[in-house]
């Protein structure tokens, strides 16, 4: 296991690697996979949007709300959402190119302000966060629990996690991965949660709710060989989705089928 010192040795190198984006053949290979094939199963079975529009939901009133965006690159469209919103924004995120940019769409807001810092370093000293939200970024540090107390460190009292990571649950999913992993350009600071990772959070926050995706849904592109119409295949595929969205909030067999997850973790007391 990393200790912290480790990790943002590692971060270093994490960092030179989203401000030139260098990807070797299979983690480009990998990349157009999920780009190109994962995200437009979720834009058109209609997952992106369900979990923005949850993700504001999460977000609740904002105007006296210190909101931390972590792992934000250039930031989203939610990350504007918060900016515009929230008491207090600061986007932080280890690559200086992507904050630039990001600040440059800030200019316009005097409460909001992005930062190239290493969340896990004693650089970064602001805390007593309302909301952390880390959207694709949790999966990123190996040592969970170096996380988990840094996570809590930030948080206000009743302070909320909201987050959205990749899982490595399901079974063909961590074959697949594990035949990737060898050649992955970015394997020193990708670590899909596993089973052991999902307890790690629910021991240490209170999961006041939970969504898995890309359960049954993820099978969602071999309808495209079958002989139906469009209308049907989307009909089958929001079906699809519903189950795994309604049943992954209360069924853990049903959530680690799902490759991702996205949860609301409140900070115990």
């Amino acid at each position: 296991m990393k200790t912290k010192e480790q990790i943002l040795e590692t971060n270093v190198k994490q960092k030179e690697f989203y401000n030139h984006k260098k990807k070797n053949f299979a983690t480009r290979i990998w990349s157009s996979i999920r780009e190109k094939t994962l995200k437009k199963i979720r834009k058109n079975i209609g997952i992106l949007d369900e979990s923005y529009a949850l993700h504001k939901q999460w977000f609740g009133d904002l105007s006296q709300k210190k909101v931390l965006d972590l792992g934000c690159y250039a930031g989203n469209s939610l990350s504007m959402h918060l900016a515009r919103n929230a008491k207090q924004y600061i986007g932080v995120d280890l690559s200086d190119v992507a904050i630039e940019k990001l600040n440059q769409r800030l200019v316009e807001i005097p409460t909001a302000q992005a930062l190239a810092v290493d969340f896990l370093s004693d650089e970064f000293e602001e805390k007593d966060f309302d909301i952390i939200y880390a959207y694709g970024v949790l999966h990123h540090f190996p040592n969970v629990d170096v996380l988990i107390a840094k996570l809590q460190e930030k948080l206000a009292p009743e302070g909320v996690v909201i987050s959205y990571d990749p899982l490595e649950t399901s079974l063909p999913i961590k074959l697949i991965r594990m035949l990737y992993r060898p050649f992955q350009s970015d394997a020193a600071w990708e670590w899909p949660f596993t089973r052991k990772t999902f307890y790690k959070y629910d021991k240490a926050f209170q999961i006041e709710e939970r969504r898995g995706l890309l359960g049954k849904s993820k099978w969602f592109f071999l309808l495209g060989f079958l002989p139906m119409s469009e209308e049907k295949r989307l009909e089958i595929g929001k079906r699809w989705h519903r189950n795994d969205w309604e049943l992954s909030a209360t069924s853990t067999s049903r959530l680690f089928s799902c490759m991702h997850v996205t949860m609301l973790m409140r900070k115990r007391n």
